[in-house]
């Protein structure tokens, strides 16, 4: 990218990113949709989103907020706050669009969106994945990509407490 000040254009308010959605649909965009903390940037995230991005022409990346972080994962977590978080997303290739959610589940930014394709990582059943059965429900569908075995941001913040 030539232009790093464009790495902020993609970050986006819910609100906002609403309306850029119905606009990629309206040019016939194929939008999909993917969630994470996205704490340590690792090998697994790279796959994982490389992956995500192959089912679509757009891809939407979730991130939860520092105070989702800490209710899901601990007082310690996040290492990075939000706005890192937001601003590494950003200036991936793979990504479209990042947003901020407050709650443990993005289920209601997925309904306001109606993406349609969900991309998760990880040995979720469908069912098991928040927004999925609104997303079926659409006409969209369920990605499951696998993820790379043991590679994590917890393995990563336990070798460096050992060091």
């Amino acid at each position: 990218m030539n232009h790093p000040e464009l790495i902020e254009t993609k970050i986006f308010k819910a609100h906002d990113l609403i309306y850029q959605v119905a606009q990629w649909k309206y040019m016939g965009k194929k939008v999909a949709f993917t969630n994470g903390v996205f704490d340590i940037i690792h090998e697994g995230h790279i796959y994982s989103l490389s992956q995500a991005a192959k089912e679509a022409d757009k891809l939407i990346v979730a991130v939860n907020s520092d105070a989702s972080v800490k209710r899901l994962k601990g007082e310690s977590r996040p290492v990075n706050n939000e706005r890192s978080r937001l601003l590494v997303l950003a200036s991936m290739i793979q990504t479209d669009a990042v947003v901020l959610f407050e709650e443990d589940t993005p289920l209601e930014l997925i309904k306001s969106l109606l993406p349609d394709v969900l991309v998760k990582g990880g040995d979720y059943k469908p069912e098991q994945i928040a927004g999925a059965a609104e997303v079926i429900a659409n006409g969209g569908s369920v990605v499951i990509n696998p993820l790379i075995e043991g590679i994590s941001t917890t393995r990563i913040i336990d070798l460096l407490k050992k060091t």
